[in-house]
């Protein structure tokens, strides 16, 4: 039961802060966030994990994509307290639904996880766990370098300070993926 409460407070919670941004802004300008992808990815795991509980069995698959989720908005919340916090602080991160998105959801996810959600898969489904994280690499990587200069995001990361770009690439990608290795682990 604690499982289904836990699962379904995590979706909820995702869903009315990424749908408070919309409201505020706009789907296209909200989603262009990792964190909005990473936390709306993993409450409909979340969600799912939650209605096949109360189905009475979760099926492998969904375990595996709640452990994909959890691994992005846990990507989310180290790159808040661990990069983004030395440039804006961390008030301002933590304030209003951002609070939600990146603190209180991914520990949600977290709990839930590693309480009740760990999935018996092989080693190569830590490349699953990769998946979410790579897909918006590349999609940041082609907005904010590759793309031509009249169409271009604005670096809102800070990855390519400086033109740092491709140690920024694969830094991200290489702890993102030890975060996998260590998730699959414990």
């Amino acid at each position: 039961m604690a499982s289904i409460i836990i699962n379904l407070a995590a979706a909820i919670a995702a869903f009315c802060a990424v749908a408070v941004t919309v409201r505020r802004n706009s789907l296209r300008s909200v989603m262009k966030f990792f964190t909005a992808q990473s936390n709306v990815f993993c409450a409909a795991a979340c969600l799912a994990v939650a209605v096949f509980r109360l189905l009475g069995f979760v099926p492998k698959g969904v375990l595996i994509w709640k452990y994909s989720g959890t691994v992005a908005v846990t990507v989310t919340l180290l790159t808040v307290f661990l990069f983004l916090s030395r440039q804006y602080g961390l008030k301002p991160l933590l304030a209003g639904y951002d609070l939600w998105l990146h603190l209180v959801c991914p520990l949600l996810a977290l709990v839930s996880y590693f309480a009740w959600d760990q999935p018996e898969m092989p080693f190569s489904c830590v490349f699953l766990g990769l998946l979410p994280i790579l897909l918006c690499a590349v999609l940041y990587l082609f907005k904010v370098i590759l793309e031509r200069p009249e169409k271009r995001w604005e670096d809102f990361y800070g990855f390519n300070k400086d033109g740092k770009w491709p140690v920024s690439f694969l830094a991200m990608l290489v702890s993102s993926f030890i975060l996998c290795v260590l998730l699959w682990a414990l």
